[in-house]
């Protein structure tokens, strides 16, 4: 018979020990994000999956609000952000110190994530756009890659908190080999 843990038995880390943990060398940039729910849930996904830092682009919402605060549960004391004023100019910046900028975009090159193999020893960031236009034109052409999601049914995007929780949770298993600890 199954049973639910108990918080104590989940052996979470306390915010101190977050901040001092090794962090997967990704970063996201939300790319003007309007729904502060989806800044909330990229917060929470950034703190699951120990992400370097979260940068929150153009018109994308940062704490201190309520309804980022409801949605991310603490995580926004836990997990490094930063305010970015220009998405596109900012992947520049982040290319310069050596990151490899990774869009979230349906493009005519883009290839599957099912199909992308992360390298070890790589720095990445993650950028994930606005609900209607999606990530911005000037930020897509100074990636180094778009990658997109797989779908199969008749809609063809899904909310940004998902595709975060999607492409995080694959980056994490494909970086650290980790996702079937004993």
């Amino acid at each position: 018979m199954m049973r639910k843990l108990d918080n104590e038995e989940l052996e979470r880390k306390t915010v101190e020990e977050f901040k001092k943990s090794e962090k997967l060398p990704v970063s996201i940039l939300l790319d003007n994000v309007r729904s502060l729910n989806n800044v909330g849930s990229a917060f929470r996904t950034a703190d699951a999956f120990l992400i370097e830092k979260l940068y929150l682009g153009g018109i994308t919402g940062t704490p201190p609000h309520r309804d980022i605060t409801k949605t991310a549960l603490g995580a926004t004391e836990s997990v490094e952000w930063e305010h970015v004023e220009d998405p596109a100019t900012f992947v520049l910046e982040l290319k310069s110190r050596g990151y490899e900028i990774i869009s979230i975009e349906q493009v005519d090159k883009s290839v599957m994530l099912d199909k992308f193999i992360p390298e070890k020893g790589k720095k990445y960031c993650l950028v994930f756009g606005n609900e209607v236009f999606g990530v911005d034109e000037k930020v897509v052409q100074n990636s180094d890659i778009c990658i997109e999601i797989p779908q199969y049914g008749t809609k063809h995007s899904l909310n940004i908190s998902v595709s975060v929780g999607i492409v995080v949770w694959d980056f994490y298993n494909k970086l650290t080999g980790d996702l079937f600890r004993v």
